[in-house]
């Protein structure tokens, strides 16, 4: 058994067979998958798990280079805007929602979160690890 990183063996997954600027996308509960992408429900009940609790222990096991995230997100919720922009030392870039969900067509996966504010999700792309 793991000691140590992601127990979710599904993501754990996802994660190792990550190449360079490979997609994963962190997403509410709200957010189309489109038909052929995996998805990988976390949801619980409204909140629960947080979208923030999701992506931060992403994080911890997986190198990004690049997020992705809807433009709608900076006007819409703060706080969510604000953990992303704090999330790596690159910029984060903004796409219309419409465009961000035409990105999720290229995920490896998708992770249901259980949040339901609105733009709670984000596109992570893969980067080296050296």
């Amino acid at each position: 058994m793991k000691r140590y990183g992601m127990l979710n063996s599904s993501i754990a997954k996802v994660l190792s067979d990550l190449g360079h600027t490979d997609y994963i996308v962190i997403g509410d509960a709200g957010l189309p998958v489109p038909e052929g992408v995996p998805k990988i429900d976390l949801a619980v009940t409204a909140g629960t798990p947080s979208f923030q609790m999701v992506v931060s222990a992403i994080l911890d096991d997986m190198v990004v280079e690049k997020v992705i995230a809807a433009e709608e997100i900076v006007g819409n919720n703060k706080t969510q805007h604000e953990f992303i922009e704090q999330l790596t030392e690159e910029k984060v870039e903004y796409v219309s929602h419409e465009a961000f969900k035409e990105l999720t067509k290229q995920a490896k996966a998708i992770i249901r979160t259980g949040e339901i504010t609105p733009y709670s999700n984000c596109i992570l792309q893969s980067g080296v690890f050296f």
